[in-house]
């Protein structure tokens, strides 16, 4: 007798989402999987059918995939090459791997009713629905992978689902500047201005890095601080042992229930923070959030979409205007030139790397106008890569002060990592993570300089 394997998984699918797998969420992993190869093996028994053990456990993968996984894309998930998976509709299926999008061959749904079943396993748990009263949703798997399903009659192409996954480990400062993202006297100065609690922005488009960015400045934020996150979706993964993560809601079936980011960052100055870490500003609370950097809430971090530093200053002064409180633009513009101290922009390269692009110094006001001041930049033509423009921003105050050492040649000629003068050698790493003592003042040419900003002019000389 012929032996229809993909029947056999059909039967096993409609047993197991019946009755026979009421209790399924309540078992591991592991025993989810025996129990579906137990139900395979009864149906063959029941229907007197044998399959070769190899297809045997390819049933078995198939069914387990959908009933207590992702369904087609599971394998595309443990793909670790692959960043993001874009499922439009039953038929047509896309991923990004290596930074460039392509088309998944071979892999179909069974139609529209499995990215259905798919988009309700990912958004139940949650406490989130997905119907035509609600025709998308923001989600995330366990893992902290970020999902979007939206549904006709808004998606014209059927059910479409978007998930960018998580790496299995979070960047370090060290992967960053292995891949090229940017250079390691560019992550020593950011990594000091953390340290030395400065306000910092990072800007980009869709997918260039931000928040891989925003979770490796946050690994050099001392481990004695109390640090308050504060995402639409959960995707920080810090280091430090005293984290407090919330999580904006959307409003429930009744229409209430809604906490938005704003009244998550309102909550958040109650709580003793030592620093307030926002995913990303994209309404009303980034006011709330320059003016409790400018009340005492030093070394706050945040993510905003922006094509560059300067269009970010217009989207800040934008979104402060969306809140309910009436200001005029000025005093909008005073707040961010005395909250902000840096913005790090990120851009997507045509290969599809990503490359910090611009990292900006805010230095005031100066005909009602933010003033910017680029200093480190990168450079496209006629060579590529990574330069310093030669300005000492003034934020080197707040770095001498707080006895934050970092080298002047940094900021003068080229940027690239063999430049490495800041660097100790014999002893520890180059960089210095959350908690790490500082090292004793560098020697640079026989002399030692002790990172006092009022010496710069006459070192670089």
């Amino acid at each position: 007798m012929a032996v229809d394997s993909g029947d056999v998984g059909a039967r096993v699918r409609s047993r197991l989402l019946g009755q026979a797998g009421a209790d399924l969420d309540t078992l591991s992993p592991p025993q989810r999987r025996l129990r579906v190869r137990d139900e395979v093996m009864a149906v063959l028994k029941e229907a007197r059918m044998i399959l070769p053990s190899s297809v045997v456990t390819q049933v078995v993968n198939q069914v387990s995939d959908e009933v207590v996984g992702l369904g087609p894309i599971e394998r595309l998930l443990k793909d670790p090459e692959v960043s993001e998976v874009m499922v439009n509709g039953a038929d047509d299926v896309y991923v990004e791997r290596k930074g460039r999008v392509e088309r998944v061959d071979g892999l179909v749904f069974e139609g529209e009713g499995q990215v259905f079943h798919l988009i309700e396993r990912i958004v139940s748990p949650l406490g989130l629905r997905v119907d035509e009263s609600s025709p998308y949703v923001d989600a995330r798997l366990p893992d902290g992978s970020r999902v979007n399903a939206i549904i006709p009659p808004l998606s014209l192409r059927g059910p479409v689902v978007t998930v960018r996954k998580f790496t299995l480990r979070p960047f370090t400062p060290e992967d960053l500047v292995d891949i090229g993202t940017l250079t390691e006297p560019m992550m020593r100065f950011l990594g000091a201005c953390v340290r030395a609690k400065a306000n910092i922005l990072v800007s980009g488009g869709t997918g260039a890095g931000k928040t891989s960015l925003l979770g490796v400045l946050c690994s050099f934020v001392p481990v004695d601080e109390r640090l308050i996150t504060i995402e639409d979706a959960a995707e920080l993964r810090l280091p430090q042992p005293h984290v407090i993560s919330l999580e904006a809601r959307p409003p429930n079936v009744e229409g209430a229930g809604e906490v938005t980011v704003r009244a998550l960052v309102r909550n958040a100055l109650r709580m003793r923070p030592d620093r307030i870490i926002v995913g990303e500003v994209r309404g009303g609370e980034a006011l709330d959030m320059l003016q409790a950097m400018n009340t005492g809430h030093e070394g706050s971090l945040s993510t905003a979409h922006a094509n560059s530093p300067r269009d970010l200053l217009s989207r800040l002064e934008t979104m402060a205007l969306m809140s309910d409180v009436e200001l005029p633009a000025s005093h909008v513009r005073e707040q961010i030139a005395g909250a902000l101290d840096l913005i790090v922009h990120m851009s997507r390269m045509p290969d599809g790397s990503r490359v910090v692009a611009r990292i900006s110094a805010v230095e005031g006001l100066r005909s009602e106008s933010v003033v910017l001041e680029d200093i480190f930049a990168w450079r496209r033509a006629p060579h590529s890569g990574f330069e310093a423009t030669g300005t000492l921003p003034s934020i080197l105050r707040m770095l001498e002060e707080r006895d934050e050492r970092v080298d002047p040649r940094v900021f003068s000629g080229s940027a690239s990592g063999d430049e490495r003068g800041g660097e100790v050698r014999g002893g520890a790493p180059w960089m210095a993570h959350a908690g790490a003592p500082d090292g004793p003042a560098r020697p640079w040419n026989g002399v030692s300089w002790p990172g006092s900003a009022r010496r710069l002019g006459s070192v670089v000389e």
